[in-house]
């Protein structure tokens, strides 16, 4: 777990996502922004701390999509793909990131 801090947020964050397909009262698209962008913002600072700047720009991406200050307003049948991809990116960076060896 020490290399991967970011499992359970990712996981957390990916079955949200994939849970907002369903239709569900608009408190939960709130809360989702939420969550997604500030998973999103502590796996960037995350990878920027191990010198992974491709995951810093992609998570960074990420948060200001999702952000809840300035929500981006996009139809159901835009949010829905988009839902599912940053779902995936999530899942597959709970695999490709980790802490880089020698460092404590």
């Amino acid at each position: 777990m020490n290399k991967r801090p970011h499992l359970i947020p990712s996981l957390i964050a990916a079955a949200m996502l994939l849970l907002a397909l369903a239709d569900l009262p608009y408190g939960y698209y709130q809360l989702l922004r939420l969550v997604v962008c500030g998973v999103s913002v502590y796996i960037a600072v995350t990878a920027y701390s191990w010198q992974k700047m491709w995951g810093v720009w992609l998570f960074g991406f990420i948060a200001l999509l999702f952000n809840p200050l300035i929500p981006i307003h996009l139809s159901r049948e835009i949010w829905q793909p988009i839902d599912v991809v940053c779902a995936i990116l999530f899942i597959v960076m709970m695999f490709v990131l980790e802490k880089p060896t020698g460092e404590n």
